[in-house]
C-alpha cells in the first residue's frame, strides 16, 4: 500500500532524549517543510532526522538552490530515514486561458519529474493569484480534473490549498467545493491553519469535508496582528502554541471529522531563519508533540506541571565576588543561616525566600560563572510530582539529568533552562528538608520544623516571597523559551508588551501560573544597545536579569532596606509631577513615593509599588514590589526606570 494512503496512519512513535531514554507514545506522522528553519538543504535535513521527525515537506527554493540532483536529494531523504510528504509550492496553476494554460501544464509535468525523483507522492497547488487568470470556478475544476488525471498516471496525487491572498479561492470552503466537483481519487485538498484561522474562517466548517479528500493537514500559528495577510504570513508564523490562533482547535476539528494523516509545520519566521536549525527543529516537534496532547492523539503524554513556588535561586560567583554579593542581600534583608555540608555554599533566607550563593572553584556553578561572569546558574520549582515532571520533560525531548551527590545529600534532578542555567525539580515534602540534609546552621541560624530560621533580635523586613523573575535573551530565541514554559509547564501567555528603553525597544513576554505562585517576564530586543541586548552580550548568553520579591509594606520595606545600607535607583523628580498629574494622588501621597523612590501605577484590577536595587557588577538587580489586586508588572513605568538606570550607568557594558 503506498504510505500516502493514510486510511489508518496512527503509528507507534519511540523518542529517544540524549539520554537514551526511550519514551512511547502513540500519535500522527509529524513533518515539516524545509523553509521553516534555517540553512542549506542537506543541513537542514539533518536537522529535521536529527530532531525525530518522521517526514519533510520540500520546498521548491530550497531545491533549487541546492548543489546537486533531484535524485542525490531524493537518496537523502531516504537515507535520513524520513518520508518525502510533499513537494511545494505549485503556483499560479488554475484558470488560466491559451499558451499560458499549455505552460501552466508543460510546468505541471516537469514537477512531477521532480517529484517521482524525490519520492514525493502529493503536490501542493496554492490558489492562484495571476493577473491574467479567469475567476470561474468551472474553468478551476476544469482544469484540476486533467490535472489529477494527468499526476494519476504517474502514481501521484494533487493537493489544493486556499491561500488567503489568493485572488479568486482564498477560503478552504471555496477550495473545497472545487476538489468535490473535480470528484478523482487523485485530487485532494490541503488544508493550512494559518490560511483559514487568519480569515477568521468558522472551525466548524471542516465538519463539511470528506475526510479521504484531505490530504495533508498543515499547522502554523501566528500572533494576533492587523496586517496583510501576505505579510503576516511571510513573516510571523510560528509554531503552535507561540502565537494567538485557535490551531488546537482547528487540529481537533479536523481529527474528529476522520482526518488521521500527517501534520506538517509549515513557518515562516524571520526570527527562525536566523536561529540555530537544529534548535528550530526541536522546537517545532515539541510544539506538535504538545499539540497531539491538546487535541488528545497522544494520551500517553504526562499532563503539564503545575509549579508550586520556586523553592530556591542560586548565584554562581568567584569567591571574590562573594562578599559583596553578600552585603547586598544583607542589604536587602536577608540572613545567611547555612554553609553547605561538602561544597562552598552558602544559604541566605528571608520570608518565604532562600537563595544560595555558589562560590565553589569546581563543578556546574564554577563553570557557569566561567562563561557568564557573576549571574543566576539555577531555579528550583517546586512540583507535586518530580518524576511526572521528568516524564513531561522526556516526551518533549528535554533532556533530564541527575546530580551526583556525596553521602548524605538529597538528589534533585534537573533539565536545562534558559541561557543554560540549571532548572531543578523539587517536591513539597522536600521543599524545605533539603536544607536540613545539605545545610548546617550558621551565625543567625538554627533548624526549626525541618527548616532554618533566622534567630534575630530586630524583625527584618516583611519580604514574603518571589514575585516574578525577568529573564533577558536574544530575540531569535526568545519564541523558544517561551514554548520551553507553556509546553513543560501548566503556564498561560499574557499579552506583549513594547517597553521603551533610551537606545530601542524592547519586547516583553509575560508567563503565568493560574494562580501566580510563578511568574516570569522575557526580555528580547533587535535594537544591540537596549538594556536588554546589553545584558545578553555582555553575559554571553540569556539569563536572568533581576529577580522582584513581593512585600506588604512598599514604605516600610523601602525605610528599613535603605537603613541596612541598601542603595535603592533614585526616581527622577519629574516622574511625580507626572503621576500628580495622572492619577490626581494626594499631596503627602506623592511626597512619601518621592522620599522613598517608589514606582506606582495604578489599572482597573488594582495598585503596584515597585523600588529597585542598583545593580551587582553592572549585571543582575533586584526588585522589591507590592500588589494591591494589581495583576501587571508596572510596565509603565518601565521607561523611567530604564532611563535612570542608563543614566547611572548601572549596567553598561562599556
Amino acid at each position: 500500500m503506498p504510505y500516502y494512503n493514510l486510511k489508518v496512519w496512527i503509528a507507534s512513535l519511540i523518542v529517544v532524549d540524549c539520554k537514551g531514554v526511550l519514551t512511547e507514545f502513540v500519535g500522527m506522522l509529524t513533518s515539516i517543510a524545509t523553509v521553516s528553519i534555517s540553512g542549506t538543504l542537506d543541513r537542514k535535513l539533518a536537522a529535521i532526522a536529527e530532531a525525530g521527525y518522521q517526514g519533510v515537506e520540500i520546498f521548491e527554493s530550497d531545491l533549487l538552490g541546492f548543489d546537486g540532483t533531484v535524485a542525490d536529494v531524493g537518496r537523502m531523504i531516504a537515507d535520513f530515514g524520513l518520508i518525502c510528504t510533499c513537494y511545494q509550492p505549485f503556483r499560479d496553476f488554475e484558470g488560466l486561458t491559451g499558451s499560458l494554460r499549455q505552460r501552466a501544464f508543460d510546468r505541471a509535468e516537469y514537477k512531477f519529474d521532480v517529484m517521482q525523483a524525490l519520492g514525493a507522492p502529493l503536490m501542493l497547488v496554492c490558489s492562484s493569484v495571476h493577473l491574467e487568470a479567469l475567476g470561474e470556478p468551472e474553468r478551476a475544476v476544469e482544469d484540476f480534473r486533467l490535472l489529477a488525471q494527468r499526476a494519476a498516471i504517474r502514481g501521484l496525487r494533487v493537493g489544493y490549498e486556499a491561500l488567503a491572498w489568493g485572488r479568486f479561492v482564498n477560503d478552504h470552503r471555496q477550495a473545497w467545493d472545487i476538489v468535490r466537483r473535480v470528484d478523482h481519487p487523485a485530487m485532494g485538498l490541503i488544508l493550512d491553519s494559518f490560511h483559514s484561522l487568519a480569515r477568521k474562517i468558522p472551525v466548524t466548517s471542516l465538519a463539511d469535508i470528506a475526510p479521504e479528500k484531505i490530504f495533508l493537514v498543515q499547522v502554523a500559528d501566528a500572533p494576533d496582528m492587523p496586517m496583510e495577510y501576505l505579510y503576516w504570513s511571510r513573516h510571523f508564523r510560528c509554531f503552535p502554541s507561540q502565537g494567538d490562533l485557535p490551531v488546537a482547535e482547528y487540529v481537533k476539528a479536523a481529527v474528529h471529522q476522520g482526518y488521521d494523516g500527517p501534520l506538517s509545520l509549515e513557518i515562516f519566521n524571520d526570527r527562525f531563519r536566523g536561529w540555530s536549525a537544529s534548535q528550530v527543529a526541536v522546537d517545532g516537534l515539541r510544539s506538535l508533540t504538545t499539540l497531539c496532547g491538546q487535541v488528545g492523539i497522544l494520551p500517553s503524554i504526562a499532563p503539564r506541571v503545575a509549579i508550586l513556588g520556586i523553592d530556591f535561586i542560586e548565584f554562581a560567583v568567584h569567591a571574590d565576588e562573594a562578599p559583596t554579593l553578600a552585603t547586598l542581600l544583607a542589604g536587602l534583608g536577608f540572613v545567611h543561616v547555612g554553609e553547605h555540608r561538602s561544597k562552598n555554599v552558602s544559604l541566605w533566607r528571608q520570608g518565604e525566600v532562600h537563595l544560595v550563593i555558589n562560590r565553589d572553584s569546581v563543578g556546574w556553578a564554577h563553570s557557569h560563572w566561567q562563561i557568564h561572569g557573576p549571574s543566576v546558574c539555577a531555579l528550583a520549582l517546586r512540583v507535586d510530582d518530580t518524576q511526572a515532571a521528568l516524564a513531561r520533560a522526556r516526551a518533549l525531548n528535554m533532556a533530564t539529568f541527575q546530580q551526583r551527590v556525596a553521602e548524605g545529600e538529597l538528589a534533585i534532578p534537573w533539565i536545562r533552562g534558559v541561557g543554560g542555567a540549571l532548572t531543578y525539580f523539587t517536591e513539597p515534602d522536600r521543599g524545605s528538608g533539603h536544607w536540613t540534609h545539605d545545610f548546617k546552621p550558621v551565625g543567625l541560624g538554627t533548624v526549626e520544623s525541618g527548616a532554618l530560621e533566622p534567630r534575630a533580635a530586630a524583625r527584618l523586613p516583611a519580604i514574603m516571597r518571589i514575585d516574578h523573575l525577568s529573564q533577558a535573551m536574544r530575540m531569535e530565541e526568545f519564541l523558544s523559551w517561551q514554548l520551553y514554559y507553556t509546553s513543560l509547564f501548566d503556564l498561560t501567555k499574557m499579552p506583549p508588551v513594547e517597553i521603551a528603553d533610551t537606545l530601542g525597544l524592547i519586547q516583553s513576554q509575560a508567563i503565568e501560573s493560574p494562580d501566580g505562585a510563578f511568574r516570569v517576564t522575557l526580555n528580547g530586543s533587535t535594537a544591540s544597545q537596549t538594556l536588554a541586548a546589553r545584558f545578553v552580550e555582555g553575559e554571553m548568553g540569556a539569563g536572568v536579569q533581576h529577580i522582584a520579591f513581593q512585600t506588604e509594606d512598599i514604605i516600610e520595606a523601602a525605610g528599613t532596606l535603605t537603613a541596612l545600607g541598601l542603595e535603592i535607583l533614585p526616581v527622577p523628580p519629574n516622574y511625580y509631577d507626572d503621576l500628580r498629574a495622572r492619577f490626581g494622588l494626594p499631596e503627602d501621597f506623592i511626597a512619601t513615593l518621592n522620599k522613598s523612590n517608589v514606582f506606582y501605577d495604578r489599572d482597573a484590577s488594582g495598585e503596584y509599588f515597585q523600588f529597585f536595587s542598583r545593580a551587582f557588577d553592572k549585571r543582575f538587580f533586584f526588585e522589591i514590589v507590592q500588589r494591591r489586586g494589581y495583576t501587571g508588572y508596572g510596565a509603565a513605568n518601565s521607561a523611567v526606570r530604564l532611563a535612570a538606570q542608563a543614566r547611572y550607568k548601572q549596567l553598561r557594558f562599556d
